[in-house]
């Protein structure tokens, strides 16, 4: 069943993101939820890591994150947006940064995905560096 939903959240949390799915967040008019989770690989510039260490310039990262999720729900007419991403140390094979999209079809939330994931990255102080293996 459908419930009432914040049409943005934001989230910047210390270690790994847990494994809380989408499975119980189905905001009322969705026709698509897409989730897209950024998984630590285990190799940065083809050497091994054993993790990333994330820092972010708090508040502005949030501030920042929840100005690109009402931008993008003005553009593509979005339902709502949530996004979670982590500070301080994250291991190989850990979830670093979720984000939920819900539209009323799904080309809108795939392209808004999408444009979040750019925009985070050119505008979102949030650093990562990479924790050689040895």
């Amino acid at each position: 069943m459908a419930e009432r939903w914040e049409p943005v959240e934001v989230q910047v949390r210390d270690g790994p993101l847990d494994g809380a799915r989408v499975d119980s967040w189905r905001p009322e008019g969705a026709g698509a939820v897409v989730v897209f989770e950024g998984i630590v690989r285990s190799e940065e510039d083809g050497r091994p890591i054993e993790g990333l260490e994330y820092e972010a310039y708090e508040p502005m990262a949030g501030r920042q994150m929840e100005r690109i999720c009402r931008e993008l729900i003005d553009r593509y007419g979005l339902i709502a947006m949530r996004v979670a991403h982590s500070r301080g140390l994250v291991p190989v094979g850990a979830c670093s940064f979720r984000l939920w999209v819900a539209s009323a079809h799904r080309k809108e939330a795939l392209q808004a995905m999408d444009a979040f994931i750019d925009m985070l990255k050119q505008d979102v102080p949030i650093w990562k560096r990479a924790v050689r293996v040895g």
